[in-house]
């Protein structure tokens, strides 16, 4: 069977960054399961494990477009210790959920200076070349719930 939409795909991964540092490595852990054609990876990740079927290894650079996308100024923002009134202390590399004009959005505290705070909503690896280092482990038709629901049903899945 070859990777197709609306299947349910198994992966394990070492990703790297443009320097080669591994970020995250799956195998020290269950292998990633996700819907393929929804959008739940970056899509240069998807459109690269399309066609290939279990045991299929492989390599594949993604660059930052087809990735969490390219660093955006826009996206910082200084804002009032205020908004903060609920944390005992706020340091940098501290993350937050915070509300946006297209929902809610996580941000990541880069400078606390004096009573002023500038917080970064792009993503933490926005801007970066990416790397996988992929094995297909398992391909499965997803089931009708999945498909409905639009994810893959497992442990700690509520609906």
């Amino acid at each position: 069977m070859q990777i197709t939409d609306k299947l349910a795909v198994s992966i394990h991964y070492i990703l790297t960054n443009g320097a080669g540092e591994e970020l995250d490595n799956s195998r020290k852990e269950e292998p990633m399961v996700y819907l393929h054609g929804s959008g739940q990876i970056i899509p240069g990740l998807e459109n690269a494990l399309a066609g290939k079927k279990v045991a299929d290894r492989f390599k594949v650079t993604i660059a930052p477009e087809d990735a969490y996308g390219e660093r955006r100024d826009d996206m910082l923002q200084t804002v009032s210790m205020d908004m903060f009134a609920d944390v005992d202390k706020v340091e940098v590399g501290m993350q937050f959920h915070a509300d946006a004009s297209n929902g809610v959005s996580a941000v990541t505290v880069t400078k606390v200076e004096n009573d002023e705070v500038t917080i970064d909503g792009n993503h933490p690896l926005a801007g970066e070349t990416l790397t996988f280092d992929v094995e297909v482990m398992d391909i499965r038709p997803a089931t009708e719930d999945e498909l409905t629901h639009q994810h893959i049903h497992g442990e700690g899945c509520n609906h």
